[in-house]
This record gives C-alpha cells, sequence and structure tokens, in this order.
C-alpha cells in the first residue's frame, strides 16, 4: 500500500528544490564570468600568436572549430531559442548560458586548432608596428563599444544579479551615443580589427578570418532584425541615417530603406 504524502512534506520537497537551484544558478552565474575571464587572456594570446600546434594540412579540422563556435552562438541568440530555454531555466540566467557556451566552444578551438605554416603576408619594420597598433587599437575600442552597449550584458552578468537580487531586469537602453553615432555595430567592427590585424597572416588564421568575417557580416542581419523587433520605429528610424559599418553600404550593413 502506498503511503500518502502531507501537503507539509510536499511543500518543503518543493522548497528544497528551490533552493537547490537557486544555489546552483549562483554557482553558475558567479563560474561564467570566472570562466569569461579566462576564455579572453587565450583569445587575446590565439589572435596574437596563433595556434600552440602545427599541422600543415589541418585546414578542414580548423573549418568545423571556427564555423563550431559561430553556430551556437548565433542559435542561442535566436529568439525561438530564447522562448524555448525559458520554459527551463529562469530568464536571468539565459545571458549567462550564452557566454558561458560562447567561452566553452572558443577553449575547445583554441585547445584542437592546427597552425599551418604557409604564410601570405610576414609584415616587418614600421609595418608590423602599425598593424599591431591596429591590433591593440581595436581591443580599446571593443572595449569602449562594450561600454556603451552594456559589458554586464555581453557576459549574462546584469541579467543573473537582477535575478540573485530577485528584482526584476531594466528595459535594456537604446544606445545612439559614441561610437553609434557614426555605426550601428561598433562591436563588430572593433572584432574585425582583431581578426585582421595580424603581422604574420598564416594559411590557418585566414582562414579563421574568413569564416569569422563572413559570421560577423550576416550576423549584423540577425541582429538588426532583432532590434527591429524589440526596439520597433525608433530603431528603424535610426537604421535610415546610420549604417551598419562605416563607408560599407552594402547587404546587411547599408541603410534602412
Amino acid at each position: 500500500m502506498s503511503q500518502a504524502v502531507s501537503p507539509t512534506g510536499m511543500l518543503s520537497e518543493r522548497l528544497t528544490v528551490s533552493r537547490l537551484g537557486r544555489a546552483a544558478g549562483i554557482v553558475f552565474g558567479v563560474g561564467t564570468q570566472l570562466l569569461f575571464l579566462w576564455t579572453v587572456v587565450y583569445l587575446f594570446l590565439f589572435l596574437r600568436f596563433g595556434g600552440w600546434q602545427e599541422y600543415p594540412n589541418s585546414w578542414i579540422a580548423d573549418l568545423l572549430l571556427a564555423i563550431g563556435f559561430a553556430l551556437p552562438h548565433s542559435l542561442l541568440l535566436a529568439p525561438p531559442t530564447s522562448k524555448w530555454l525559458k520554459r527551463w531555466m529562469p530568464s536571468g540566467l539565459l545571458g549567462c548560458l550564452h557566454c558561458a557556451t560562447s567561452c566553452v566552444s572558443l577553449l575547445v578551438m583554441f585547445h584542437y586548432w592546427g597552425r599551418m605554416p604557409v604564410e601570405l603576408w610576414h609584415a616587418t619594420g614600421w609595418i608590423e608596428q602599425a598593424i599591431l597598433i591596429g591590433f591593440y587599437g581595436s581591443w580599446v575600442a571593443l572595449l569602449y563599444s562594450l561600454y556603451w552597449t552594456g559589458f554586464g550584458y555581453q557576459t549574462g552578468l546584469t541579467q543573473w544579479w537582477y535575478w540573485f537580487r530577485k528584482t526584476p531586469a531594466p528595459q535594456r537602453a537604446f544606445v545612439t551615443r559614441g561610437a553609434f553615432r557614426y555605426m550601428r555595430h561598433p562591436v563588430y567592427m572593433s572584432f574585425l580589427g582583431l581578426i585582421w590585424f595580424t603581422p604574420v597572416m598564416t594559411l590557418d588564421h585566414a582562414l579563421l578570418t574568413g569564416v569569422w568575417t563572413l559570421y560577423i557580416y550576416a550576423g549584423s542581419y540577425f541582429k538588426d532584425r532583432r532590434l527591429l523587433k524589440f526596439i520597433g520605429q525608433p530603431y528603424y528610424e535610426y537604421g535610415k541615417k546610420i549604417s551598419g559599418l562605416p563607408l560599407i553600404g552594402i547587404g546587411s550593413l547599408r541603410l534602412f530603406r
């Protein structure tokens, strides 16, 4: 004969599950921020000095690894994916999930990436110094752009913090100041600098640069679509005056019509 569970026992069980879930969310949020800092260090070293293992014919594996970062990054940002995930986890943790997934995919890429010794260019002298200035300047520009968009939103920290405090997150501001006065996607522009400004363009780095440039081009289109959906007419009027990237008026980077 089965034993009936009292309402008090069911309530106690639910509270225990709730506490465990909240504790897991706190650990996940803190761990994601530490993982992000770790990944940024490796990203800097990888883009500056290249892969650590040399494989002359690793282009297929490198291609898959480069795509392997772009696909999860894009899928998690898609509104249908976010809507489905909210059925299974608090919305305040979605930003951390996105950040953690991106970090893990990048770390996997760094670990298995094969460096191909063929060089498309190898700059020296003042040209090398000029390229390095562009590379380091792109990092400064990236931090500057993230400052305007809200750095915590990029790592999920802001959403997680409001979830941790059990308070509703405010509506994210529509930014048209700073670099956003000249382009819709200054973060993407900065990231292009990170992958193009390299004194030594090996074949594998060229492969990475090509794949991620296409990804940024496509990503700008989908980002514009998301912002048009969430912001509406103000973003449309903004896009009629400001192109996606400076001096680029084709495809998804052109002025809105």
